[in-house]
């Protein structure tokens, strides 16, 4: 069970470091969580169904934020035209009308709408025929009427649904994206390593995400291991220090064939040395392309020339196991 009122989560959301979490990680959506700085699961429900060019273009986001935040008066739609029936449904978003739920529910609450005749004054009010929202004015007004309200005041706030509803998203449909959003960025609050490895195993077999997810665990402070023959499975995995170690699936010119054919060599202890390797692998699953990709990547940086040196030149490294390389095989084949 995940609770959906962790300060931790929230805290990390308001500083918009949301790069993985989903729905919440293009610049345009940071930009708006900064601004918006969410506190609960209704404020994250809101800012998904906000992000669209409607709301963003209409003033619908920066009403939203100003009221949210104190600097413009909260109004059950607006300070000229409100209605107290208007406060339960409109509260979670601080009066702005932002669902086509609450352009329903205002609907049966003022004017005595049934739920089949809200729903056709949503649909009526976003297709915006002449006739039709003619039609549905007189209904709101009359049923106003009969519930002992005001039907001046009814007009003008039929005229206040009838512009916001165009922009309204399905309520049901933000609050689902918004939990799955706020559970990505509560694993990624509370297991960082974890979450980071997962992702980054998700996309593994995209390079230019993989880049960004590694400059993201920089960011955060996580260690991530360099590629290793000796430490890798095919998906990127999370040691007991916490140390992310790189998913050997996620080297370009490898599959999933050859790392399984090593580890599953590896599992007769680890690999001491490039010959040592090249004489325990299938090299007809383990081709020489994969060996160049293996050998450029720094998968054997740890066992070649100077292993166990932090300091050394991990291009003359790899310089030296390019050149090692075809030996190594040659030794291999004539060993079978």
């Amino acid at each position: 069970f995940i609770p959906l009122d962790d300060p931790a989560t929230y805290r990390m959301l308001k500083t918009a470091e949301t790069t993985a979490v989903f729905q919440l990680e293009s610049r345009g959506m940071k930009d708006l969580i900064k601004r918006l700085q969410p506190d609960d699961i209704e404020d994250l429900t809101a800012l998904v169904a906000l992000f669209r060019p409607g709301p963003l273009q209409s003033g619908m986001v920066d009403d939203f934020i100003n009221r949210k935040h104190g600097r413009a008066e909260v109004a059950y739609p607006d300070a000229k035209y409100q209605h107290d029936k208007l406060k339960p449904i409109l509260g979670p978003t601080y009066g702005v009308i932002v669902y086509q739920e609450q352009v329903m529910q205002i609907a049966q609450e003022l004017a005595g709408y049934t739920l089949g005749g809200a729903d056709m004054l949503r649909r009526a009010m976003g297709k915006k025929k002449p006739e039709e929202m003619a039609k549905q004015r007189a209904v709101f007004e009359g049923g106003a009427k009969d519930q002992g309200i005001d039907p001046t005041l009814a007009i003008k706030i039929f005229d206040l649904v009838e512009k916001f509803a165009g922009y309204g998203f399905n309520k049901s449909h933000s609050a689902a994206y918004a939990v799955v959003s706020y559970q990505t960025a509560w694993l990624k609050t509370h297991y960082p390593a974890q979450f980071m490895a997962a992702t980054m195993s998700s996309d593994m077999d995209k390079t230019e995400k993989v880049v960004i997810f590694v400059e993201e665990c920089r960011s955060m402070k996580l260690n991530l291991l360099p590629p290793d023959v000796n430490q890798g499975d095919f998906q990127f995995t999370v040691d007991i220090d916490n140390n992310i170690i790189y998913g050997l699936g996620a080297i370009k010119g490898l599959g999933e064939g050859p790392v399984e054919n090593i580890i599953e060599a590896r599992k007769n202890g680890p690999f001491k040395n490039l010959f040592d390797f090249c004489s325990r692998i299938d090299s007809r699953k383990v081709n020489k392309r994969a060996l160049d990709a293996l050998v450029r990547s720094g998968s054997f940086d740890t066992i070649g020339p100077d292993g166990d040196n932090p300091e050394r030149d991990l291009d003359m490294t790899r310089a030296i196991l390019l050149a090692a390389l075809p030996e190594a095989v040659k030794t291999a084949d004539q060993a079978l």
